[in-house]
């Protein structure tokens, strides 16, 4: 009952694309003067960056240690890539999601 009521009302879940394109773009434009190489993003929430052109010496660790440091260090929380991977493969990307306030990206 409650999806159907929430379904009767079209324009809440209309808007999601938007406002998500609106936090996504937002975002990208505030990683677009770093190093970070930004990935495709696309019907998504979380936007992967590369890390490997970084100009900061932890730009060499795993990915799983990079987010460790970018978040004790940094204060920044990222998961990594390798993390979805049965092999833990590692290529130096991460991925940050930015369905966040406006005010935290």
């Amino acid at each position: 009952h409650a999806l159907a009521a929430y379904m009767a009302d079209p324009a809440p879940y209309l808007q999601l694309p938007g406002f998500y394109q609106a936090k996504r773009d937002r975002f990208r434009a505030g990683l677009a003067g770093t190093r970070f190489r930004l990935l495709p993003c696309e019907g998504t929430y979380f936007q992967c960056v590369d890390y490997s052109q970084l100009a900061v010496p932890e730009r060499d660790l795993p990915e799983a240690d990079f987010c460790q440091w970018l978040t004790r260090e940094v204060g920044v929380a990222a998961i990594p890539l390798s993390a979805f991977y049965g092999n833990g493969f590692d290529q130096r990307v991460v991925r940050f999601c930015f369905a966040k306030q406006d005010a935290t990206l």
